[in-house]
This record gives C-alpha cells, sequence and structure tokens, in this order.
C-alpha cells in the first residue's frame, strides 16, 4: 500500500514536504529548528523510487530508499508465499537476526546526518 501511495504522490523537488499532499501537516521539528528531522524526505524518496529515480531518492534521503528496496522485497516474499505456500521463515533465514537492527538504526542515524549536511550547504532536493 505504501508503494501505491508513493506512486500517487508527486515528489517535492525540494527533497522534503510530499508528505503534505496527503493532508500530513508540515513538520514541526523543521519549522523550530530549521534542521531536517530524522525521518525528513522520506516521502520523498519514496515518490522518487517508484517512478525508478533511484539515484533522487537516495540522494534526498537514503535511508528512505533503504526502506523502499524493503516494501519490494516484502511484496515478493509475500508473493512467494501466496503462490508457494511455503513459509516465509525458509527466507527469514538469510536475514541477521537480532544483529540486524543495530546496522539499521546506524545507517538512519548516518541517513539523517547527510539529509541535514545537504540542507545546510544548500544542495537539498532534487530537480
Amino acid at each position: 500500500m505504501m508503494l501505491v501511495t508513493a506512486a500517487w504522490l508527486k515528489p517535492n523537488p525540494e527533497g522534503y514536504g510530499t508528505h503534505t499532499e496527503m493532508g500530513l501537516a508540515k513538520c514541526t521539528f523543521f519549522a523550530r529548528t530549521g534542521l531536517p528531522c530524522p525521518s525528513c524526505g522520506m516521502t520523498t524518496s519514496w515518490a522518487w523510487f517508484v517512478r525508478g529515480n533511484i539515484e533522487a531518492s537516495l540522494y534526498v534521503q537514503p535511508m528512505g530508499a533503504v526502506l523502499a528496496v524493503a516494501a519490494v522485497w516484502c511484496v515478493w516474499v509475500g508473493l512467494y508465499v501466496g503462490v508457494t505456500g511455503k513459509p516465509v521463515y525458509r527466507l527469514l533465514r538469510v536475514v541477521p537476526g537480532r544483529y540486524f537492527c543495530v546496522p539499521l538504526v546506524g545507517l538512519w542515524i548516518m541517513a539523517w546526518g547527510w539529509k541535514v549536511y545537504i540542507h545546510l550547504a544548500g544542495m537539498d532536493g532534487w530537480y
């Protein structure tokens, strides 16, 4: 459903704010601090991703691109389970288990750092 919603949205060329097309409020963190929040640009990243512009998706918010890839993976896994009837645990053996969250949180922090950097450097957005 999230991939379909992202396809419906038009990515904001500023690199953030696409979520307001769904009637959501502007980011309070950004309004008060002038800095992007940790999830800033996620919706825009997804909107670029579903259009096949992976470069823009990664540039605008790298974590958004990673999560969009995970969503696509989940769609394929769901289709696999639905068609074959085989349990999903067989596919989950490739996931590193309990140690999976630590690198994911680290990646999110680095992605936020990237977003703050491109915003402060005046390079935010994709045109």
